[in-house]
């Protein structure tokens, strides 16, 4: 690489870090991401648009969806057509698991609830069977997947970052155990634009906003694979995922042709503008650069928790991790919880004996010294 192509670079990194103001202490990106000045700034002008009215208004934040779904496409590898834009995680899931019908779902039995209840809720209707697989705080690992494939299973629906502990499922592995015929449903929303990964092993993937991609609430890219978009039924769409959406005849219409089907409805142009100016913003620096900052900052995180005993209960390799450490404080971790509240450090509290941490590129190294000392108190 020339030297001016790392000036380049570094340059591009410094302007994308300095479009996020967080406070010093926010080490909770795994529950939502702070978004940008450039996606705040984007969303009021968005507002002011919208609240001026002027000709062609509307048109403007239309443009906003295949804005998103553009970056979308170009970030997660699938082709646009395959991509569509859906309202959150959980609503894709949803559509997915109802679009299913007959055979048998694996799905991990520690699973984030998004990930549980929509399996869980087509099961009760009569449309497809899940078979909870593993246990909380399991890996879902190919051999885990393997050892409970049966002919009738049809597809397997994984996280490809675990909110638990941070392990990045094995996508590859998985995929070959299943084979080609049984679909992969991917939830990426702790992984995608920190990760780079090869999101077209999955047969659906779905992430949202929210969380490190740093875009707020309200939209979430879909990908599906021409597999995918044959088997899923399009049983929950809406009006705008049809042929002919402006022929107002009062006559069903046959679903659109790529992920598009999956629509409901318009989305808010907001939170469609807020996506697409988050992962453009990804884009200016490249994942494989966030994401070997954030595993700096995990690794660093570790070493100091290492040095003052406290457990580490996440993967210590980087490549089984993301950005997400978690602290083991058998029976005392609410009570360090507080006291990591009071000295400005956000973290998750998950139960009686864990505490999350979740690092961006953006963490200022300093407080993963000072949230270490914290707990050291705990041990």
């Amino acid at each position: 690489m020339s030297s001016s192509t790392q000036d380049d670079d570094a340059a591009a990194f410094a302007s994308y870090q300095a479009s996020f103001s967080e406070a010093p202490g926010y080490l909770n990106f795994a529950s939502f991401g702070p978004p940008s000045s450039a996606v705040r700034d984007h969303v009021a002008h968005l507002l002011q648009t919208a609240g001026e009215g002027a000709v062609g208004a509307s048109d403007t934040l239309e443009g906003e969806e295949i804005r998103a779904r553009e970056a979308f496409s170009r970030l997660s590898g699938f082709p646009l057509d395959q991509v569509g834009l859906t309202g959150s995680t959980s609503l894709g899931l949803f559509q997915v698991a109802f679009g299913l019908s007959g055979g048998t779902v694996l799905v991990g039995a520690g699973e984030f609830p998004s990930n549980t209840y929509p399996w869980l809720r087509t099961e009760a209707v009569g449309r497809a069977r899940v078979d909870l697989i593993g246990a909380p705080g399991a890996q879902v690992t190919p051999d885990v997947v393997a050892r409970h494939l049966t002919d009738d299973t049809v597809a397997v629906s994984v996280s490809a970052v675990d909110f638990r502990t941070g392990y990045r499922a094995d996508l590859a592995g998985i995929r070959e155990v299943i084979g080609a015929d049984r679909l992969l449903v991917v939830d990426g929303i702790q992984g995608f634009g920190i990760t780079d990964l090869e999101w077209t092993l999955a047969d659906v993937l779905i992430a949202g906003a929210q969380k490190w991609v740093r875009g707020g609430w309200g939209a979430a890219g879909i990908a599906v694979s021409p597999q995918g978009l044959e088997r899923i039924e399009p049983l929950l769409t809406g009006w705008t995922g049809v042929t002919d959406t402006r022929r107002y005849d009062g006559e069903e219409h046959p679903p659109l042709p790529g992920a598009g089907r999956f629509s409901i409805s318009n989305l808010s142009p907001y939170a469609s503008g807020a996506f697409a100016e988050a992962l453009e913003l990804i884009e200016s620096v490249g994942v494989p650069a966030i994401e070997g900052i954030i595993a700096t900052h995990a690794k660093a995180l570790i070493d100091q928790l290492d040095a003052v005993r406290v457990p580490v209960l996440s993967p210590r390799e980087r490549e089984d991790r993301a950005g997400i450490v978690v602290a083991g404080l058998p029976g005392r971790a609410a009570e360090a919880h507080a006291v990591l509240a009071a000295a400005d450090i956000s973290a998750t509290l998950h139960g009686p004996d864990r505490i999350r941490f979740s690092v961006h590129a953006t963490t200022r190294s300093e407080v993963l010294g000072e949230a270490a000392e914290v707990l050291a108190a705990f041990t």
